[in-house]
């Protein structure tokens, strides 16, 4: 079987919702493949900031609550589940225009005009366009979700507590429930207090990666047509908790730009959109690198053991010069949407 469709999107997290989200406000469909049986709803609690949340800010919520509400935006059939698709991704040029060509295992073959990965910090897209693989920040995070049916009685403020090379944070998402997070520069074998009513579907042990800033200020982020977003650009460590934000970030630029020429022509013409990923890519590059820096260097300064120098390093210098910068990144304005003149087609439902 043979599809044809203008965007492809790899992937069904965050990114990739909120891209197709995206696109159809401009007035475009896309077709999101992700190879779960469902949509991954597991994992705790993200806090979006005004770059993020322009109504207000900051606000926690649940993660599957916000992929829930994403998704449900979306024409039915929007995302299939269950794709598996092979590494073999290929070009052709049909008629002067340049078309990419996915195989999937089953013996499908989908023919696009554009493909965004939004396949996470492992993505393959990024591997197929050359990007340098994530690494290690040398911490290990354990988070999960936590209800109390008679309330928690926590104050509704972010707590952090940094002991010995650890961090404990704890951040109420209402009256009932709360996230919590330990990072370690080891593996965290105790969690205290809290984590005894931790909804086990909701825990989440990972080792904290990230791409190095250089990767992602010097690196192939397109190829022609091809893209990335979110984690598949520019995987960063959670300290300053922009990696949600800056993937819906993401999804609105890339939108705004694609959205810009399929206005401009009436459609999607593959020479003409590989010029707005182009400045895509281009609006994109340094923003992602300064959020990963500063993600990385919040981290490494609150997490370092304690002593003269590095108490120095972190209340004279970091907290006194950099942070407020790195507070700065909140305040972000991705733009808005270009106006859709005519609505999707309800043929998609």
């Amino acid at each position: 079987m043979e599809i044809k469709q203008d965007v492809v999107i790899i992937g069904a997290g965050i990114a990739s919702l909120a891209t197709a989200l995206a696109l159809k406000q401009v007035g475009i469909h896309a077709l999101v493949l992700e190879k779960s049986p469902e949509l991954r709803t597991t994992g705790a609690a993200l806090t979006l900031f005004p770059n993020a949340w322009v109504i207000s800010g900051p606000r926690t919520l649940q993660r599957g609550s916000l992929l829930k509400a994403l998704a449900e935006q979306l024409p039915t059939n929007t995302i299939r589940f269950s794709i598996k698709m092979s590494n073999y991704i290929e070009t052709r040029t049909i008629d002067g225009a340049t078309i990419i060509v996915l195989h999937l295992d089953e013996g499908t073959i989908i023919k696009t005009k554009v493909l965004i990965g939004c396949d996470g910090m492992h993505s393959r897209i990024a591997e197929w366009l050359g990007l340098s693989a994530s690494i290690s920040s040398g911490r290990w995070a354990v988070g999960g979700l936590t209800r109390y049916p008679q309330g928690h009685g926590f104050d509704h403020i972010f707590q952090l507590f940094l002991h010995q090379g650890q961090r404990i944070g704890i951040t109420p998402i209402n009256e009932f429930e709360l996230q919590w997070f330990v990072v370690s520069s080891s593996r965290p074998i105790k969690v205290y207090g809290v984590v005894q009513e931790t909804d086990i579907s909701s825990l989440t042990w990972s080792s904290l990666v990230f791409r190095v800033p250089w990767n992602a200020l010097f690196e192939k982020l397109s190829d022609g047509n091809i893209t990335v977003a979110g984690d598949a650009m520019h995987p960063m460590t959670p300290e300053i908790a922009q990696g949600a934000c800056s993937a819906l970030e993401d999804a609105v630029v890339l939108a705004r730009h694609i959205g810009n020429s399929f206005h401009e022509h009436g459609k999607i013409i593959p020479r003409e959109v590989s010029k707005a990923i182009e400045l895509y890519v281009k609006e994109r590059r340094l923003r992602g690198a300064a959020l990963i820096t500063g993600s990385f260097l919040s981290g490494w300064v609150q997490q370092i053991r304690s002593g003269w120098f590095t108490n120095f390093l972190r209340d004279k210098i970091f907290y006194r010069f950099l942070y407020g910068r790195i507070a700065d990144f909140v305040s972000y304005d991705c733009g808005k949407l270009p106006q859709n003149p005519t609505p999707i087609d309800e043929k998609y439902d």
